[in-house]
């Protein structure tokens, strides 16, 4: 049996009205990867290592390469002002390895999720965020650490803004991840076929 026929087959047997959900169509390819083994053991599996590990990681993570950030961009703001800012520069390979970390653990657990977080415009925001607060990294690194040049009073005005804006992305982005666990409205491909949300 096909799925388009498995999911009319579900609708008619619990008397479901489609009219409200027309606006969203789950691609079948969320499926597939669901019903992989992969997916699967990371899904369901007891194991200490699967799913609840990776999120352990994630959270992991993003403490290296959030908290970090956080560190150098109160300092650019006039935080512990008697801390020497240029030995801060260390912190940017903490950064970089908490966010490798994200990365990877995020691939997995959206490969034990795909269609709770592809069909959840706040994942897409979320991380539209995490891109914007990367770059800035990324500039504040070039633009204010890796300048010889600079006197620390130069590198507080030339990161200043910069560090504001971070900061602001950074909360910005932790606040949309919270929101993905109350704002997606199918948890699986399964839960789709059966009209089956959240709510």
């Amino acid at each position: 049996m096909s799925w388009a026929t498995a999911r009319c087959v579900a609708e008619h047997s619990i008397g479901y009205d489609t009219r409200w959900r027309r606006h969203l169509s789950v691609p079948a390819i969320f499926n597939t990867i669901e019903q992989t083994a992969f997916s699967t053991w990371i899904r369901e599996s007891p194991s200490l290592f699967a799913f609840y590990f990776i999120l352990l990681f994630h959270t992991v993570g993003l403490s290296m390469v959030v908290g970090a950030n956080s560190i150098v961009d109160l300092r650019l703001l006039g935080v512990a002002s008697a801390l020497p800012l240029k030995p801060l520069k260390r912190l940017f390979g903490i950064m970089w390895t908490g966010l490798t970390i994200n990365i990877l653990t995020g691939i997995l657990l959206l490969f034990a999720y795909p269609t709770k977080a592809l069909t959840n415009p706040v994942f897409y925001a979320k991380l539209t965020l995490i891109a914007l607060a990367v770059i800035t990294m990324k500039r504040i690194s070039d633009r204010v650490f890796h300048n010889a040049s600079l006197s620390e009073p130069d590198m507080v005005a030339k990161g200043r803004t910069m560090a504001m804006v971070s900061l602001i992305l950074w909360a910005s982005a932790i606040t949309g991840g919270r929101l993905l666990s109350e704002t997606y409205t199918y948890l699986t491909y399964h839960a789709y076929l059966l009209g089956i949300t959240r709510s």
